[in-house]
């Protein structure tokens, strides 16, 4: 696998090597040993799927210490913009974002320590989309910033006309108005 750096320190682009012949094609999506050399130490303990259709936005979530989770994201069918917000107060990247194109074609990955918010918009008809965390989800934790918050400047690459929000992610609050848990203290490599 490939491990391409972004602008935000905790954010990395994840290229497996895919093998592909008459048959089809070949890739490790995940390997331990690999993940643990060419990224820093992990235990995943949850994996989750979704599936979508076209303009629904979910996010920007997290959950809040002593809760916090890092995942390693993709897509498995379709296309979808995956977005990381870092929102760790006094970090000199706060409020930027890092937006990736995840789709069934590239198989790209996408990995977002602990201390950034986390959404994505589905680009295609529907999406399937896995992500891997490295804390169990706790429902007395969770936070979470507005998805449409101008202020970030995302082109979430839809119409917001067109967007489908769940109840909740209607309700979170813009980052200005938003008293982060987080702050350049956090290990991003724990």
């Amino acid at each position: 696998m490939d491990v391409i750096k972004t602008d935000i320190e905790g954010l990395l682009i994840i290229e497996p090597r895919v093998f592909k012949d008459a048959r089809g094609y070949f890739f490790e999506s995940f390997s331990q040993r690999e993940f643990n050399e060419k990224v820093r130490p992990i235990t995943f303990v949850q994996d989750n799927e979704s599936m979508s259709s076209y303009g629904v936005m979910r996010g920007l979530h997290f959950q809040k210490p002593p809760y916090t989770q890092s995942k390693l994201v993709r897509c498995v069918k379709g296309a979808v913009l995956d977005v990381a917000v870092d929102i760790r107060v006094g970090s000199p990247t706060y409020g930027k974002h890092v937006a990736v194109e995840l789709t069934e074609d590239n198989h790209r990955q996408f990995f977002i320590s602990k201390g950034f918010a986390h959404g994505f918009a589905v680009l295609s008809e529907t999406a399937v989309f896995q992500y891997k965390c490295d804390e169990f989800y706790h429902p007395e934790a969770e936070g979470g910033i507005s998805i449409l918050d101008d202020s970030l400047k995302i082109d979430w690459k839809i119409p917001v006309e067109k967007a489908i929000l769940s109840e909740k992610d209607t309700k979170h609050a813009l980052l200005r108005d938003y008293e982060s848990p987080f702050n350049m203290q956090i290990d991003l490599y724990k």
